[in-house]
């Protein structure tokens, strides 16, 4: 039996201190598995804008929050970010999220959890990171931003920045099931 002995990084605690880190080991193994897609999710776009100033050459895919996320009509990504992320040459992705939306607002409504929002509660045990990897995959996937099948990288956070990266193969969201993490590369150790 063949074996394969990946480095994985834990930090000590989650949060955007990692996030410089984080962007440096998933361009290293980018670079080792010959990867040019690699996701990046960003709330106002600071680490959008971090990742499209390392990672430019890739085909890089900064994914925001939907807008009306907090607040109705009103889109996270400040526009100097967004900004420096498109002068960089990264794609931004601004769409439904994949574990929310129309699920969401039954539980708001009538207080029940559905599918979607299980699914994301299960993710997170691995941390919240994890979650949103697996999330923007699909929505990059359902985007036609990434090749369903083709290995990449997802990197996200708890919170603010980036502490968590994986390889992963997307999916596209009614295929969720088929979604594969072949790799973690960076996570918090507790969260």
């Amino acid at each position: 039996m063949s074996e394969l002995v990946i480095e994985t990084m834990y930090f000590e605690k989650p949060g955007p201190e990692n996030t410089t880190r984080t962007l440096e080991i998933a361009k290293r193994r980018a670079d080792q598995l010959t990867i040019d897609t690699i996701l990046v999710a960003s709330t106002r776009g600071w680490t959008g804008a971090q990742a499209a100033e390392l990672l430019g050459h890739y085909n890089l895919v900064v994914v925001s929050h939907s807008t009306g996320f907090v607040e109705p009509n009103v889109q996270q990504l400040t526009e100097e970010n967004r900004a420096a992320i498109e002068d960089a040459g990264a794609t931004i992705l601004t769409c439904q999220h994949a574990f929310g939306g129309v699920n969401r607002a039954v539980r708001k409504k009538l207080g029940t959890y559905l599918t979607d929002e299980i699914i994301a509660y299960t993710l997170r045990t691995f941390g919240e990171g994890m979650k949103v990897c697996a999330e923007i995959s699909l929505m990059a996937a359902d985007a036609g931003l990434v090749s369903v099948g083709d290995p990449c990288i997802a990197v996200a956070g708890t919170g603010r920045g980036a502490d968590t990266a994986v390889v992963l193969t997307p999916v596209n969201a009614q295929q969720f099931f088929d979604l594969q993490v072949m790799e973690i590369l960076a996570k918090p150790r507790m969260w």
